[in-house]
């Protein structure tokens, strides 16, 4: 499958060249280097959800997702370019082979059928939160209420389905960009949002705005990494092994570790065996 450009991608494009392969080989581990160059390249469609993947002050892609994707791949032998896309657009780009896979907080649950995956490399709550001073204490207390989410994700595709264990809504409103929640709901426009609890936490750190996460999780669910149903390369079994790798020799622990605390509520039993 070869590596397209789409029109479907967002004008600013941020890449990430990983040479660990090439560093494991005795060679330079720099991006610039033409051993780096000479690795076959794989492209990640990522959005931007912090912790698990964003830009550094240097606009370079890092996060949990960046990281882990690093090294991985560079255990199979392949450079990684981290492309921010259209997010609602994930799906026609793995398709059309404009990215090689979608690696990006991305709930497997649910979606077995609709792409071949690997994973889960670990865990993730889909929690509500509210702001502080909000009467919204357990999500029955949703009830009439207004809520925000970020269209085509899990969270979404919950509350539109009417979940059981939520009552019945006023209104569901849908944004592309995740951090307009955070603002729809700081400016009291809508009474509460649904998201991973690792995103609401890192973007409250960053803004210094303050919400309450209810401790009732809407659910919990396994991430992944999304390939084309059709894709003939195996490249999603070769992924599964290294991933069951980096979990056994404590790499994703690691990994995890320098972004939240507690890596056990992400990774506890994940691979019983």
């Amino acid at each position: 499958m070869t590596n397209q450009r789409s029109n479907h991608k967002i004008p600013r494009r941020t890449f990430l060249k990983v040479c660990a392969a090439a560093a494991a080989a005795g060679l330079t581990a720099c991006g610039k280097t033409q051993a780096a160059a000479a690795l076959p390249e794989l492209t990640v469609g990522s959005d931007s959800y912090p912790p698990f993947v964003y830009l550094s002050n240097d606009s370079t892609p890092t996060g949990i997702d960046v990281d882990i994707a690093t090294e991985a791949f560079a255990r199979m032998g392949y450079a990684v370019q981290i492309e921010i896309i259209d997010w609602e657009q994930k799906t026609k780009l793995v398709e059309s082979g404009a990215i090689d896979c979608i690696w990006s907080s991305f709930s497997m649950d649910g979606r077995e059928e609709e792409y071949r995956w690997s994973g889960p490399y670990m865990r993730s709550h889909q929690v509500v939160a509210v702001n502080v001073d909000s009467d919204i204490h357990s999500l029955k207390d949703l009830k009439d209420k207004v809520i925000a989410v970020q269209s085509t994700t899990k969270p979404e595709e919950m509350i539109r389905s009417h979940h059981e264990a939520l009552p019945e809504l006023r209104r569901v409103i849908s944004v592309q960009k995740r951090d307009l929640m955070f603002l729809l709901l700081s400016k009291g426009y809508v009474d509460a949002i649904a998201a991973h609890d690792t995103g609401i936490r890192q973007f409250m750190s960053e803004s210094g705005l303050e919400f309450r996460i209810l401790e009732e999780p809407l659910l919990t669910v396994g991430l992944g990494v999304a390939f084309d149903k059709t894709d003939p390369r195996g490249l999603s079994d070769q992924l599964n092994t290294v991933l069951r790798e980096m979990y056994h020799d404590g790499t994703t622990e690691r990994i995890i570790g320098e972004y939240v605390q507690d890596t056990d509520r992400y990774l506890g039993g994940l691979y019983e065996n």
